[in-house]
């Protein structure tokens, strides 16, 4: 069984929140032919197939790929925090009305989640309950809001009420801040990466892991270099190598045992990244992502991973028990071998 906890969705038609002289707001308009929609926010212009925004195309795309179900998270353009709180929260309601519209066509095979206006922590709270309440299974959230790490006390009221509604939270690589540091054509990839690696650091370091430990987050992109970088800071921690007993007073869990709070897609390319993954984060913690359709996933599906001789029990975590952790429902009955 695999299921796809990172794979994103495009409302089918969005018109623009905005109702100020200012920036309108992401828009969904039809594109060169019926069968595509037109994606804009700002100069951000992105064409999409009938895969984002149509269950039948979808549910056929799942059946290509060889995906027993998928977790739906809005297109990360969507996560628009630069507009005011009240157009968020509009702008929140109705792509998630679309979700779970999208849905309703096989809610076994396409589970949704839905976004929120954290540009305002307390309304993003508070809207929470009505996520919820339209059977939506969590969140998905962009790594920082206004430039602040995720790991910032001003989340804190955010995610405490996220770990009471047991609502799981999607955390996705999202307007990196690095400004003119990386050349334009690093970009897309290591701005992506180190931006998701700078929001883990800061919710491990930053007390939100021991605030909230029931807290379910879920980072994107296998959060970047973060996992490489919790060896030095076990270290720094508590004075050891290779994560042995240390004689150190330390207050508090190591950073590495924080991180394992956590889980991880295992969108990262490579069999020997997986490895390490496996062997410091543990079986138990990392998830099938793809972002498909704004990439097309391998084939077969999961290739690599299958590929790495794991044992049946690491295999089946992975490909599907995690991700039915994470969001926190049971599975469905013989989910079997993947």
């Amino acid at each position: 069984m695999i299921v796809d906890l990172h794979a994103h969705v495009i409302p089918d038609r969005l018109a623009p929140v905005g109702k100020g002289e200012g920036k309108p707001g992401p828009s969904v308009e039809p594109g060169e032919d019926a069968a595509t929609r037109l994606l804009e926010n700002g100069p951000m212009r992105f064409s999409a197939s009938q895969t984002f925004f149509a269950s039948e195309a979808r549910l056929e795309a799942l059946d290509a790929n060889g995906v027993d179900a998928e977790v739906v998270s809005p297109m990360p353009p969507l996560l628009d925090y630069s507009l005011p709180a009240e157009e968020g929260l509009e702008l929140s309601r109705r792509v998630n009305e679309f979700v779970v519209r999208l849905c309703e066509a096989e809610p076994n095979r396409l589970l949704g989640l839905g976004m929120v206006p954290l540009q305002d922590a307390e309304v993003a709270a508070t809207e929470l309950a009505e996520v919820k309440a339209m059977g939506l299974k969590g969140v998905e959230i962009a790594s920082n809001a206004g430039g602040r790490s995720l790991g910032d006390e001003h989340f804190f009221g955010f995610f405490e009420e996220a770990e009471r509604l047991e609502l799981p939270v999607f955390v996705h690589a999202l307007n990196p801040t690095l400004g003119e540091r990386l050349t334009r054509a690093a970009g897309p990839t290591f701005a992506v990466t180190t931006e998701i690696a700078i929001t883990a650091a800061s919710i491990v370091t930053g007390g939100l892991a021991q605030r909230c430990p029931n807290l379910r987050l879920c980072f994107s992109h296998g959060a970047g270099g973060f996992p490489l970088m919790l060896p030095r800071a076990h270290w720094f921690w508590g004075r050891t190598w290779d994560e042995l007993p240390t004689e150190e007073k330390t207050e508090g869990p190591s950073p590495t045992e924080l991180a394992r709070q956590y889980y991880y897609d295992a969108l990262v390319f490579d069999r020997r990244a997986l490895r390490f993954l496996i062997d410091l984060l543990g079986q138990d913690r990392l998830v099938i992502g793809t972002d498909f359709p704004a990439m097309p996933r391998e084939q077969p599906i999961a290739k690599t991973l299958r590929s790495m001789d794991l044992p049946a029990d690491v295999l089946e975590d992975i490909c599907w028990n995690n991700a039915f952790r994470f969001l926190g429902i049971e599975p469905p009955k013989g989910g079997g071998a993947a």
